[in-house]
């Protein structure tokens, strides 16, 4: 079997490949997508970092491909939808640069806050700046935690050993998870006035792009420091840079941005009260050395005894079962994303009703299946089939699953409650003959939808020409509806759109819906 490194990878990695026996690998990295696409075909498996941008088109073309392997965690890069259809698995490292990234994070704001890179800027270039290089203790300050999983816990850590009072806010985990810790658990606009210093270590999605903006700032001491080493466009970059204009934000550090890398004309780049790195959270040696050996070990585990270690995409299953329960599986992960966006709130507990025939299958593999789907969105750590029962443990998130054969009109049911700190909410879907999978309800609304793609759930007045004002506003703004349902409740002046678009809708778009006189509210989704 044939392995191709396509990314650079440590020494140990490449070693482990080379001494195995029965693995042929090449190292080919700086290839182009063209140049890559023409010898994809050849390789049974693939090892990225983050250069490699592994698409439809690529997958296409790779015929014998059957695992793809990231020396680290994100994998932004990878087309995972494209990969789970052609069969491949998708595997990363997510326990590999933790306590790296925390570090950064926390050398980072001790840079800042006493002017070392300037400091040292200053000196080389022949000034000694000591009066206007004045730094600050961070003792018995408050650093704000955004985010507690893997990094931001060891972020907490590092910084109670350093005397700081710690608070936290995380928009999954439960406070008392939190505080059996020894952290205090806070709201986000409580951390927002309590904290002298904010680092952020929560994944980029639709809920955290931009999170921390204008509205933010205007809700911070004055004097306060952000660090990010999570995710670019987590911090709005225009906000915080007019806000240290503004002298609102004392100062920030930056290890991520919107794009990488930043332009020549990057206007934070030009600030004084700026520190920033070119996305090191994770370069060590060490931790180069963790993910390496960690991912061809388990690309050889996979291509030689089919044992999946960390796969995003595969559950730790036979292949027979597997392949029975592989509609169910792909039904269960788009209801988890599907739940992740409509959820506000921090998750309580999580009630899974299977109902109707299931031909006596084991149904705990779906069951993960919808808790990755939905912890995928949610939290920075790597979510895989493997861990997602536990992370949602340690998040304090009760699960429960009941079983009935009575499924009312459908041959079978999956039917998946949440409780929020803020409200509850009920989806169910259906797999329709061998393979095709339906979202059946939201709430007390019937309705059927294929659960994938770009969706908007609009409720609105059940009333003549709402649906029309709807059509005619989309169309007016070149957005095409491949697919629409309409969801009714019985008894109910108001009823629900499901709307499938070729393309995202825009936020000016959205806005433009919402403000039909027929229309209460509009939310979109990506699954």
């Amino acid at each position: 079997m044939k392995v191709l490194i396509s990314d650079n990878l440590g020494e140990e990695g490449i070693k482990i490949f080379e001494r195995e026996e029965g693995i042929d690998v090449d190292v080919n990295t700086g290839l182009s997508p063209d140049e890559l696409k023409k010898i994809i075909g050849d390789y049974d498996g693939l090892v990225i970092r983050s250069a490699t941008k592994v698409t439809a088109d690529l997958l296409d073309a790779a015929f014998n491909l059957k695992v793809i392997g990231r020396a680290g965690i994100g994998l932004d890069n990878v087309d995972i939808p494209a990969a789970t259809k052609k069969g491949v698995a998708v595997m990363n490292t997510p326990g590999g640069n933790v306590v790296t990234t925390a570090e950064h994070s926390i050398s980072l704001m001790m840079a800042l806050t006493r002017n070392i890179p300037q400091g040292t800027s200053s000196l080389k270039n022949g000034r000694w700046d000591k009066k206007k290089l004045q730094g600050r203790e961070i003792f018995n300050k408050t650093l704000g935690v955004i985010g507690f999983g893997k990094i931001g816990s060891v972020v907490a850590d590092r910084a109670r050993g350093l005397k700081m009072h710690v608070v936290v806010y995380d928009p999954v985990v439960q406070p008392e998870m939190i505080e059996k810790e020894g952290f205090e658990w806070v709201d986000l606009d409580t951390l927002y006035k309590q904290a002298d210093y904010i680092t952020v270590h929560v994944p980029k999605n639709k809920n955290t792009l931009g999170m921390l903006n204008k509205k933010a700032f205007e809700k911070m001491k004055d004097d306060v420091m952000i660090v990010n080493c999570a995710r670019g466009g987590i911090v709005n970059e225009k906000d915080l840079y007019d806000a240290l204009i503004e002298k609102k934000i004392a100062g920030a550090a930056l290890d991520v941005f919107e794009t990488e890398p930043p332009t020549p004309d990057y206007a934070l780049l030009k600030l004084d009260n700026v520190i920033v790195t070119p996305h090191l959270g994770a370069s060590t040696k060490e931790a180069q050395t963790n993910v390496a050996v960690a991912v061809a070990d388990q690309i050889i585990e996979y291509l030689k005894h089919n044992n999946i270690i960390n796969a995003v995409n595969v559950p730790a299953i036979s292949g027979k079962l597997l392949e029975k329960l592989q509609p169910y599986l792909f039904l269960a992960d788009r209801m988890g994303c599907f739940q992740a966006q409509l959820a506000v709130g921090q998750l309580k507990k999580i009630s899974i009703e299977y109902n109707g025939d299931f031909q006596g299958l084991d149904l705990k593999p779906v069951t993960t299946a919808f808790l990755k789907g939905l912890l995928d969105s949610l939290v920075s750590d790597g979510v895989n089939s493997v861990n997602a029962p536990m992370l949602a443990k340690e998040m304090g998130i009760k699960v429960s699953e009941t079983s009935t054969a009575d499924s009312e009109k459908f041959l079978n049911r999956i039917s998946i409650t949440i409780v929020t700190t803020k409200k509850e909410c009920t989806v169910a879907g259906s797999v329709f003959g061998k393979a095709d999978a339906r979202i059946v309800r939201i709430d007390d609304f019937i309705i059927e939808i294929i659960p994938e793609g770009n969706l908007a759930l609009i409720h609105n007045l059940d009333e003549p020409g709402a649906i029309a004002s709807i059509s005619n506003a989309l169309g007016e703004n070149n957005i095409n509806i491949s697919q629409m349902q309409v969801g009714t409740a019985v008894g109910g002046e108001n009823n629900i759109i499901l709307i499938k678009t070729d393309v995202p809708m825009t936020d000016d778009i959205k806005n433009k819906i919402q403000e039909l006189p027929k229309v209460k509210t509009i939310q979109t989704f990506e699954l």
